[in-house]
Formats: C-alpha cells, sequence, structure tokens
C-alpha cells in the first residue's frame, strides 16, 4: 500500500464515518426517527460520498468511460450493501441484545466496516492496475 493512498484513504474514511454519524445523530436525536431508519438512510448518504471520494482521491481511478464508471459503482455498492449488513446487524446487536448507548455502538459498527470496506476497495472494486478504458 503507498503511504499517499493509506493517507488519504484514513483521510476520507474519518470524513465518511463523520458524515455517517453526524446524519445519524440528526436523524435520531433531532428528528426522532427510528434508529434502523437512520442507519439506514445515513448509510446511503455516506456511501455516496464515500463512492467519489475513493475513486477521485484514494485509489485515483481513472477509469472515464460510462461503462467502466458503472461497473465501478455497482461493484462499490454490492459491497458496501454488504457492509451494511454488517453494520445494522452490529447495532442490533450491540444495542438491542446487550443494551449498549447506540452512539457508542455506532462508532464500533463503523470501526469495522471501515476496516472491510478498504479491502473490498483496494483489491476488487478501484484496482490500480487498471490501464485500459472497458
Amino acid at each position: 500500500m503507498q503511504k499517499k493512498e493509506f493517507v488519504n484513504y484514513v483521510i476520507f474514511g474519518v470524513l465518511t464515518t463523520l458524515v455517517n454519524i453526524v446524519c445519524y445523530a440528526l436523524l435520531t436525536k433531532v428528528f426522532q426517527i427510528d434508529y434502523k431508519w437512520a442507519t439506514t438512510i445515513a448509510w446511503i448518504v455516506s456511501v455516496l460520498f464515500a463512492f467519489v471520494t475513493n475513486k477521485l482521491y484514494v485509489f485515483q481511478s481513472k477509469q472515464k468511460s460510462t461503462a467502466s464508471i458503472l461497473k465501478e459503482f455497482i461493484s462499490f455498492m454490492f459491497f458496501r450493501g454488504l457492509s451494511y449488513v454488517l453494520d445494522i446487524a452490529s447495532m442490533i446487536v450491540l444495542v438491542e441484545w446487550l443494551g449498549w448507548n447506540d452512539l457508542i455502538a455506532k462508532v464500533i459498527a463503523n470501526g469495522i466496516v471501515i476496516i472491510v470496506n478498504y479491502f473490498a476497495s483496494k483489491y476488487i472494486i478501484f484496482q490500480t492496475n487498471h490501464s485500459k478504458e472497458v
């Protein structure tokens, strides 16, 4: 892993996590939305933010054709969908089963998700060895 890539991943990972947690907190604390719905909405907002920042700044994907970008986006959404399942399952276990504070549980769930997402993005979605357009 290149140092610049790692630094960018950490920076944009933190920003994505902040987008997720701030969105979640606003939805649950200000708008009084159930934590499951809030987790889902926060996930959608943060995934869209993450796709753009990962593509452009972290992995610097050079894919520009519509087909290539669509392939990256679908792959990104698939793996983020898997991480959503991990996120919501973690929240249910930590909040409902173990009785933890929902914001603490959200931070822990996001830590797990960040690790899983990095490996999916690095080795499957935005492979840096793409040298040709699709």
